[in-house]
């Protein structure tokens, strides 16, 4: 059936088409079943999409459909488009297998992913398969297949300079925003660094949400590269890319459920870095109180990464980091920012944990990459640092994204809390604090988080501050309040 399209500044998330009922019964559709869209232009795109019904608004010759399919399909208003009923995907019977505790071969893994990308797989049958791995995993031939058919769904980025160097965190610990410092530094030394970062999944902020409080980190793949040519480095989102959208489609899926699998973060993890060209890896997994992963599981994603990348031909540093608390002052996009900007300016308030980590790590990338002898790493990172070399290029990499590197002010509606009694702080919740940033408003508004006054072991007296929350509402700051009260995140034990 051919439909003309009607479009609109309507935007659902997830790809959505409308048509009117009777149009849906002469189609033999229902609201809620799937429908594939194929365009009639020379180079004809199609995807599978959900149905909805609507009662007025459009004739019988038309359809209704979200940005997000007129992105992919490259649509225009008034255009016609060949309408079918989708046929039922053939890899949900693999979906099931997985589920089922049954091992996948290359051509199944790869057939999900396909579809998965294709839209031909509901958000539904996406978390059977989400399900599925983090109930049963994946054995290493399964991991390097998943590996392969989610690099192979988008686009790669290629680089002829020999040191394309990356960096990336597991996550799960608050604040921890190193990203942007051990970038700025490398960078400075003279490595590439196409940065890809993730939003945030399990935290109040990923580094993305982050640097957009200062620039944007949207661009398109050439855009990209033009950045990355001209100052070294980017500190961008890697879901507008392009590069691995079956990973983007099934992190979504992540968030709802609010599960990790392993083979999934492997394979996402080392996807990315392959697509985005990198030859040169740093993996930091922090393990600890109220991180992702205790130290026994962190030893195994050691193990398991430094096989994967000796597999796909890349060199690997994958240290494992302890910590038992948030690091940095600042949890949320704009306050973690605003510790960042203190390490490269080498302010005198700076966060020293922050600071030591970010250092710690780059000199791990400058002795991987021979940037450095052996044991002299550290060294060398905090010399740039203290240069001011590093601070610059941060501002290089984020002009050159079209923002500006200025103060950052925090919401007006605020709340402080503080110590009833003089003591000593003897613990810090990382998912706690992390959940309550989130609840305060996090990632989304970008203003909004946790600021810490104390680290663990550190006395207060009476009457000290032990964290202010900032919200960009007040029945959101109520909430956070409330949560506060309820889960009592930091504990002290009073003298």
């Amino acid at each position: 059936m051919k439909l003309k399209i009607k479009t609109s500044r309507w935007t659902a998330g997830i790809p959505v088409a409308m048509m009117n009922k009777k149009t849906a019964e002469a189609l033999g559709v229902h609201a809620g079943d799937r429908i594939n869209l194929r365009s009639l232009s020379k180079k004809s795109k199609e995807m599978s999409t959900i149905l909805d019904i609507i009662g007025g608004g459009l004739k019988q010759n038309e359809i209704y459909v979200t940005d997000e399919i007129k992105k992919v399909l490259s649509l225009r208003e008034g255009e016609n488009i060949e309408v079918s009923i989708s046929p039922i995907s053939e890899s949900l019977s693999f979906v099931k297998k997985k589920l089922a505790g049954k091992k996948l071969t290359k051509e199944e893994i790869r057939q999900i992913i396909i579809d998965l990308v294709n839209n031909s797989l509901s958000e539904a049958e996406i978390a059977v398969f989400v399900s599925g791995m983090y109930e049963n995993g994946m054995t290493f031939e399964e991991t390097t297949y998943l590996v392969e058919a989610i690099l192979f769904s988008g686009k790669r980025m290629k680089f002829k300079e020999k040191y394309i160097v990356d960096k990336h965190c597991i996550g799960g610990i608050a604040g921890n925003r190193t990203t942007p410092i051990i970038v700025s530094i490398c960078a400075a030394s003279g490595l590439i660094l196409p940065k890809t970062s993730s939003r945030a999944i399990t935290s109040a902020a990923g580094t993305a949400d982050c640097i957009e409080v200062l620039s944007p980190v949207e661009f398109s793949m050439e855009k990209l590269k033009k950045i990355v040519d001209k100052v070294g480095a980017c500190l961008s989102w890697g879901g507008s890319l392009g590069m691995v959208p079956a990973d983007s489609k099934i992190i979504q899926v992540e968030k709802m459920l609010k599960i990790d699998p392993e083979s999934q973060l492997l394979a996402s993890i080392m996807s990315k870095k392959l697509a985005a060209g990198s030859k040169y890896i740093l993996l930091d997994i922090p393990y600890g109180k109220g991180a992702k992963v205790t130290k026994k599981k962190g030893k195994r994603l050691k193990k398991r990464f430094e096989r994967l990348a000796n597999f796909f031909k890349v060199h690997i540093s994958v240290v494992l980091t302890h910590t038992d608390e948030p690091i940095g002052n600042g949890v949320g996009p704009a306050m973690e920012m605003r510790d960042v900007i203190k390490v490269l300016k080498r302010e005198k308030d700076l966060p020293r944990d922050l600071e030591k980590k970010a250092i710690f790590l780059t000199g791990k990338i400058l002795e991987l990459t021979k940037k450095a002898e052996s044991g002299k790493g550290e060294f060398l990172a905090k010399e740039i640092l203290d240069s001011g070399k590093a601070y610059k290029k941060f501002e290089e990499i984020i002009n050159a994204q079209g923002g500006k590197v200025k103060e950052i002010y925090l919401s007006k509606i605020k709340h402080d809390l503080f110590s009833e009694k003089s003591g000593r702080i003897k613990g810090i919740n990382n998912k706690e604090i992390n959940y309550l940033a989130k609840v305060a408003g996090c990632p989304l508004d970008k203003y909004a988080g946790v600021y810490l006054y104390h680290h663990l072991n550190e006395r207060v007296k009476k009457g000290d501050k032990i964290l202010t929350l900032y919200a960009e509402s007040k029945p959101r700051l109520n909430e956070a309040i409330k949560y506060y009260h309820k889960k009592l995140p930091i504990k002290i034990s009073f003298i």
